[in-house]
């Protein structure tokens, strides 16, 4: 770690965790007394008060107005004026609700998100035990300087970045920042200069909690210079991306607004100088047309598309923080994923038992007593192996933790690998409290950093004195003489066991020994001098975290759905490696550490990062360069984490998903969702309804552009045709209305189509608007077109007053509309069945409203006075109903052509006969 805070030579670069101890204290003019209290306040006036300083932010009016820089809300803004000048009040009031409606909702979401930055200054401790002038005090831990000593013990929060001189013990649980499972043992002695963050255990970081021990550390780094203080200065500096459905939505209105106001001049100037209308009737005219040709339901559409998504996912325990990573999540290509607690269980178990040289299988996965032992395939009892159960045993009583149940629920406490021992004895059907053990506890000796083993003492039941032994294999081996078979003791064959260590630690396991000596301690109490030699090997023990089976399926379903899966963890190589192998994440492919990466620029990052999928021993600029390098190659990027060390990323990545139970509150206020069940299974859920959300709102511009296309279409051509206008302006404005605000809502209630998690992820650049959409756009406004313009000369050639021929030219737009709306359920798949006709009530009912609304339209008095229709005869409304069901079949059968024609290059792709 290199920082600028020897106080000696302020602008020296040191590396605390390479230095010695009295290195440290020479570089930063400490002692074992601490400062004097003079130095210490001089010190903290140069280099300030230890605290994170506040982001900038802009105020709540400019944020408010912010929200209305968009061009869909333009648009918007512009129809409202439009149908103002036309004196349509509630349309007017609709649209500009919508406008702020959005506004808000934007509003408060970017406040929210900007509240990150104060969920990571809750992590910082408001007191600390600090060593002045030979005596210590508990002051605010604001007032640190560079250069304090400060005191720690089990319980306190690191209150700085601080090179410990002294440690007893010393446990620090450091998974928010660092991503490591398990807490972390810390000493004194220095480590390599290009040591990663989670391997400097002679330091500890500002953030983190002291779990067991004592320590004591000088004070390298305050505020800002901080782990946890550049994390924020990262946090700070990200700018969120917008999502692919907004771009293309800005795009599309861009490009949209411009055809419209091109395509009103030609008419405007067609209709005044070739026709010889008046330019007050001809403004009316264009003013209709283009507030009927503006998409001013999409917002709208858009807004209910993604709240209804938002239901469903909370409902499956996705909590959507921000609307529009609904429809993203339909989008990505890449989900980045921490491993301990979202891909894995962060429960430690018990996976292999390696005694009598035999290697047993343990199944089952968390805490409880559910599991078997097995070896060579077949189910063993393990108290008919009696090496097996009397290792378990040693594993049982040499052990401080507790697993206690209360309901269905077990209660783990201590040091999670010590509780995966308590329920390995479970399994084996052994008492798993040591107080109730046949052999009570006598004496302890703590594990110790020095020692790397924990060591107790206890009688059996005919008196004999025990000594039991776990640690690491390496220094229980040298404590060894013999081993034990099934036929007794024999000498220990040392090779032979320091093959399986190695064995069982390249499957991702953590190894552990136990040894037991029955010998009486040579004092009082249980002492260094009692465990020296003489121990008879039991077995090694395999504990991992291992994969939630959900996690597993998941993957899979991702992997199906074409989006690749990446693990980004704070653990050791091999470990990721290992677990990533079991949920079929990098198999085959080696794991990039956060070291490596570091001496990557950044075109070669972007080169790795699309192959490997694994990466170990990531710091939080790895985290945040990974994203950045994959978004820099097209990616749609998900990354999923639940340390404040994930805060930076979550910000960046195209979706941020946080852990909702065991989640950092400044990971959960970066993210864009939350799981509430910390389950990576949940994210496939979301990804299927954020490709639901995208397909509906694909379907309702399907369904929204023909309509107003045929409009358009109808009025353009009488125009050029020398006709009456079919459509008066009012009338178009009806459509638009009655249309927008009854049949087009309906989609957004449209349910997943099937084989939606089979397809690829559609590519981040593909526009909203294809070659196919455009064909289908103006295939279906040319039918409407053609059955509306078709009646109105069909109706005039027959002697029909124009009254009454606009009317059914009304009608059988919006009767065409209504059937039309039953073909857009399903962009390419036929609805001519059950499921495609009445899958989705809420269509049947905007139907029925839209009917209702049209026979209101043609036979109440009133509107016929507002709008100049007029009744219609059964035989008129017959000849409507034709229009619409000559486009629903021409549309069925548009879909069917493309299908076959899509068979059959398929056919021809795969080698077989078309």
């Amino acid at each position: 770690m290199i920082r600028r805070h020897s106080t000696a030579q302020p602008s020296a670069e040191i590396t605390w965790h390479a230095l010695p101890v009295y290195d440290v204290l020479e570089q930063t003019r400490s002692s074992a007394n601490g400062l004097q209290e003079g130095e210490a306040q001089r010190r903290l006036a140069l280099h300030g008060l230890n605290q994170l300083a506040p982001a900038k932010r802009r105020g709540p009016l400019r944020r408010l107005l912010v929200q209305f820089h968009n061009v869909l809300l333009y648009v918007m803004l512009a129809a409202s004026a439009i149908t103002a000048m036309l004196g349509h009040w509630v349309d007017t009031g609709v649209l500009l609700a919508a406008v702020v409606l959005n506004a808000i909702i934007g509003f408060i979401q970017e406040g929210k998100a900007e509240s990150a930055l104060d969920a990571i200054h809750t992590m910082l401790a408001p007191r600390a035990t600090v060593v002045r002038n030979g005596r210590r005090y508990e002051i605010d831990a604001s007032s640190l300087a560079p250069g304090d000593l400060v005191a720690l013990g089990s319980g306190d929060r690191v209150p700085a970045d601080l090179r410990l001189i002294a440690a007893k013990d010393f446990h620090v649980e450091e998974a928010a920042l660092t991503g490591e499972s398990l807490p972390v043992e810390k000493g004194t002695e220095p480590v390599a200069a290009d040591a990663p963050l989670g391997d400097r255990n002679c330091m500890a970081f500002m953030g983190t909690v002291a779990l067991t021990g004592q320590a004591s550390g000088i004070v390298i780094a305050t505020g800002a210079d901080t782990e946890i203080g550049r994390i924020n200065q990262l946090l700070a500096g990200i700018q969120s991306v917008t999502t692919p459905l907004m771009r293309h939505i800005n795009r599309f209105s861009y490009w949209l607004a411009l055809v419209i106001l091109a395509i009103a001049v030609v008419i405007f100037l067609f209709g005044t100088l070739v026709r010889g209308e008046s330019a007050v009737a001809m403004f009316t005219m264009v003013v209709a047309l283009v507030a009927s040709a503006i998409p001013e339901g999409l917002p709208a559409i858009m807004t209910v598309t993604l709240a209804l998504g938002v239901q469903r996912m909370a409902r499956q325990k996705a909590i959507v923080r921000r609307l529009p990573a609904v429809e993203t999540l339909g989008s990505v290509t890449v989900i980045c994923t921490d491993k301990t607690g979202t891909l894995t269980r962060n429960e430690m178990t018990v996976q292999r038992v390696i005694c009598a040289g035999q290697a047993f299988d343990v199944s089952g996965v968390g805490y409880g007593s559910a599991g078997e032992f097995s070896s060579g395939g077949r189910i063993v009892d393990a108290a008919s192996h009696p090496v097996l159960a009397r290792a378990i045993q040693a594993g049982v009583l040499c052990n401080d933790a507790s697993l206690r149940q209360e309901g269905k629920h077990w209660l783990p406490g201590g040091d999670p690998t010590e509780v995966a021992l308590l329920t390995l004895g479970h399994k084996a059907g052994l008492a798993p409290e040591p107080e109730n053990a046949a052999m009570p506890r006598l004496d302890s000796i703590p594990f110790e950093s020095a020692n790397r083993y924990m060591a107790t003492l206890h009688r059996d039941a005919q008196g004999q004195p025990w000594i039991l032994l776990k640690g690491a294999p390496e220094q229980i081996l040298d404590l060894c003489d013999w081993q034990l078979t099934d036929a007794g003791q024999a000498p220990l064959q040392v090779d032979y066991w320091r093959r399986m260590a190695t064995d069982t630690a390249a499957r991702g396991l953590r190894v552990l020994a136990l040894a037991s000596k029955s010998a009486a301690p040579r004092h009082a109490c249980l002492d260094a001098e009692d465990i020296q030699a003489g121990f008879t090997l039991l077995a090694l023990v395999g504990i991992v975290d291992l994969p939630r089976e959900e996690a597993v399926r998941s993957v899979h379903a991702c992997h199906q759905a074409g989006i690749r899966v990446k693990m980004i963890t704070g653990d050791h190589a091999d470990t990721a490696r290992a677990i990533g192998a079991q949920l079929d994440i990098g198999v085959g492919k080696p794991a990039i550490t956060g070291a490596e990466i570091a001496i990557m620029d950044d075109a070669a990052l972007s080169r790795v990062v699309c192959d490997i999928d694994v990466f170990a021993r990531a710091s939080p600029e790895h985290k945040l360069r990974l994203v950045r390098a994959l978004q820099a190659d097209g990616q749609v990027v998900a990354m999923t984490g639940d340390g404040v060390n994930d805060a930076p990323a979550l910000k960046r990545a195209d979706v941020g998903i946080s852990m909702g139970l065991k989640g950092t509150e400044a990971a959960k206020q970066a993210s864009d969702m939350v799981l509430a069940d910390d389950n990576f299974a949940t994210i496939a859920i979301a990804v299927r309804e954020g490709r639901a959300v995208y397909d509906n709102i694909k379907k309702f511009i399907l369904f929204m552009l023909p309509t107003n296309g045929g409009e358009a279409l109808i009025v353009i051509a009488a125009l050029f045709s020398g006709l009456a206008l079919p459509l008066t302006p009012a009338q178009v404005l009806w459509i638009n209305m009655v249309t927008a605000g009854t049949l087009g809502v309906a989609l957004a209630f449209e349910p997943p189509e099937r084989g939606i998690m089979k397809r690829q992820p559609r590519p981040a650049q593909a526009p909203l608007l294809s070659a196919f959409f455009v064909w289908r756009i103006v295939f279906v406004s040319v039918l409407m077109m053609a059955g509306g313009l078709g009646l109105f000369l069909w109706e005039v050639g027959n002697g029909a007053s124009p009254a009454s021929a606009r009317t059914i030219v009304v009608n059988a737009v919006v009767v065409s509309e209504m059937f039309y709306l039953l073909c857009s359920r399903y962009i390419t798949a036929s609805v001519l069945n059950r499921e495609g006709l009445t899958g989705n009530p809420y269509v049947l009912w905007a139907i029925a409203g839209c009917a209702a609304l049209q026979l209101i339209y043609t036979h109440a008095p009133f509107m016929q006075a507002i709008f100049g229709s007029s009744d219609l005869t059964p035989a008129e409304w017959l000849k409507v109903l034709g229009a619409g069901l000559a486009v629903f079949l021409c549309s069925e059968l548009e879909k069917l052509l493309l299908r076959l024609q899509r068979h059959r290059r398929g056919a021809i792709h795969s080698g077989a006969r078309p």
